[in-house]
């Protein structure tokens, strides 16, 4: 049996993870649908502010107590929550057998998201940013559960020692067919040549689970 921890991207919650879950867990896994702060349905950015190391530290908790008897976990990140499971590995990295970015963000120490993305989603920013300057408006096609994101976790620097590296396994899916040109061009090129990964070009969108879990559990499976 595997635990994987399910990070998923920028303003989705756990619930964006239910079918690959599902499918996890038929197989005799245990699959934790991670909703990060400041996207549960009640959470108020104008009370509760939220930043990377909020997201950080409360994936860092969460695998500190699924590992305190021991084991590891597999850190599924898609989009933004790849930074997320690469900062918690690079805190501990013995708990951690593999990572696994879907499409996802691969930052170096001092980078932050606004760093390595597209100009098209640095305008988005910008132009969904709510008055308040803390959230920013889901896109228009999203589901009805997407939450606005909080801005500050796209703008605060990572800070990583490169402990994250260690990590035996290390797996990047990359999306060729996602409308508006590539998500994630700076981490796939990092990424494609490098020996300490493993890397794979898919014929999808930015939204790798759309067409179902299949492709992702196929990823996964060996794990």
């Amino acid at each position: 049996m595997t635990t994987f921890v399910l990070v998923p991207g920028a303003w989705h919650g756990g619930w964006w993870y239910e079918p690959l879950a599902a499918e996890l867990e038929k197989l005799g896994h245990r699959a934790y649908r991670v909703t990060l702060a400041g996207l549960w349905p009640d959470d108020d950015l104008t009370r509760r502010p939220v930043n990377l190391t909020s997201h950080v530290e409360q994936q860092d908790t969460l695998v500190e107590d699924l590992t305190a008897g021991g084991g590891q976990v597999v850190l599924v990140g898609h989009s933004y929550g790849g930074q997320v499971i690469n900062a918690v590995a690079d805190r501990a990295p013995a708990r951690v057998s593999a990572l696994v970015h879907l499409d996802s963000d691969v930052l170096e120490d001092g980078e932050s998201c606004w760093d390595v993305t597209t100009e098209d989603n640095r305008r988005y920013f910008l132009d969904s940013v709510g008055a308040d300057g803390l959230g920013l408006a889901p896109m228009p096609f999203f589901d009805e559960r997407a939450k606005p994101h909080p801005f500050a976790t796209l703008l605060e620097k990572t800070r990583l020692t490169g402990a994250w590296k260690s990590v035996p396994i290390k797996r990047y899916a990359a999306a060729l067919r996602t409308p508006g040109g590539l998500q994630a061009p700076v981490s796939m090129d990092r990424v494609r040549d490098d020996s300490g990964w493993h890397y794979v070009e898919w014929p999808t969108t930015h939204n790798v689970l759309r067409d179902g879990p299949e492709r992702v559990l196929e990823l996964l499976r060996d794990l």
